[in-house]
């Protein structure tokens, strides 16, 4: 099993949960955090000075089998992609175990 945490654009978040129901990604969680960029520079709107140092974005963690890993990964570069500096990041990473608190399952039937 795998877990891939994602760094996104809040913006893109509910194209992204679409896809991943699409293929079948049905359980993750997500928190709104506040990060900060390579970006140095802010922008100008309308004469106002913005900075973009601390940038909203939403965190996602999803847990899947081995064999859903690249379904999983491809679907979030492609739809949360902008092609803009911020489009965010995903780290992957080994889970050893998980529980279904409820039924005491294990491995792929406690995130199943």
């Amino acid at each position: 099993m795998k877990k891939i945490e994602a760094i996104i654009r809040k913006s893109k978040f509910d194209e992204v949960k679409k896809a991943l129901h699409q293929i079948e990604v049905n359980f993750f969680s997500y928190w709104d955090v506040t990060g900060v960029g390579n970006e140095k520079q802010g922008h100008v709107y309308r004469g106002i000075s913005y900075s973009t140092t601390d940038i909203q974005r939403r965190y996602l963690v999803i847990v899947v089998s081995d064999d859903f890993l690249d379904k999983t990964v491809s679907t979030i570069l492609e739809i949360a992609s902008t092609g803009n500096v911020g489009d965010g990041k995903i780290f992957v990473s080994d889970v050893l175990d998980a529980y279904r608190i409820r039924t005491k399952e294990n491995g792929h039937a406690g995130i199943n």
